[in-house]
């Protein structure tokens, strides 16, 4: 079921879109401007694709647009779902599985988090070097569709060292620190308390969102190479005495987004001139 509803989601973008595609991003909250800098979009709204939900929270448009930067053509979505918007996993991973049918071989996510580690305050960018799935279940649960993808996919590197190491480099050229670090993620919506910031704390967590992780998994299932870069738009429950509100992180997300499409972009132009990987398969 899950199968045919990407393909046929697939179909219907690619009859808007024809052509292949070579990066797909998911854009967080306050991020879509980075959309903009696609040349020739073609824009899609999510209610005109085949069994794609709607977003409910402000700061996503709810949009696809495909366009060019810089020799790469890539499918941004403005806009993605959440598990605690009340949508199962497979609802909040669809896009991964349209990209997926679509053949394109990398991901890029975006997403507004929380700050933990005392170097990661608001307004930091980060490269993610691996994650925590707290949200008590995993993307793939249920039975598997070899088709999808393997039943037990090894998530070793599910952030690619290779994407990392483009970004680490090209965040230099662009005098943009660009520290790794490792994404829990949590159930939402509720922001965490400071007792579960003291406990990520002493798991490793580096940064905290709602987000993310299902979308990294389900990327990593289908062959694809993840490239995870998160805005830090606060400090995490505890840390700061101000109490966290979604205008704040909207704020600072706007503030910093500049600067994540200059990455972005300066990323994307490596691209173009690297040797993909091996192609997912094509509707």
């Amino acid at each position: 079921m899950l199968y045919s509803k990407a393909s046929a989601a697939a179909e219907a973008v690619a009859r808007r879109a024809p052509g292949h595609i070579d990066v797909g991003a998911v854009l967080g909250s306050g991020l879509g401007g980075l959309a903009d800098r696609l040349a020739d979009p073609v824009v899609i709204p999510y209610e005109e694709i085949p069994h794609f939900p709607a977003p409910t929270v402000p700061g996503h448009a709810g949009r696809l647009r495909i366009g060019s930067i810089g020799g790469s053509r890539v499918a941004m979505f403005q806009g993605r779902f959440h598990h605690y918007e009340g949508h199962d996993l497979d609802a909040v991973t669809f896009p991964i599985r349209v990209l997926q049918r679509l053949g394109v071989p990398r991901l890029v996510l975006t997403a507004a988090t929380g700050g933990i580690r005392d170097d990661l305050g608001p307004g930091s960018i980060v490269c993610l070097s691996d994650h925590l799935n707290l949200l008590g279940r995993s993307p793939l649960r249920g039975a598997n569709d070899d088709r999808l993808g393997p039943r037990f996919p090894d998530l070793t590197e599910v952030y690619a060292s290779r994407l990392r190491s483009i970004a680490v480099e090209e965040a230099a050229r662009l005098g943009l620190p660009l520290p790794e670090g490792v994404y829990a993620c949590l159930p939402g919506p509720t922001y965490e308390t400071p007792a579960e910031i003291r406990m990520l704390r002493t798991l490793g967590a580096d940064v905290v969102g709602m987000s993310t992780v299902p979308e990294a998994i389900v990327a990593r299932h289908g062959g694809q190479e993840v490239l995870g870069l998160v805005v830090v738009s606060n400090w995490a429950a505890g840390i700061s005495p101000v109490p966290l509100s979604h205008a704040e992180v909207l704020e600072a997300s706007h503030a910093v987004g500049g600067r994540l499409a200059d990455l972005v972009e300066a990323v994307l132009l490596r691209l173009a001139s690297d040797s993909p990987p091996p192609r997912t398969e094509a509707p």
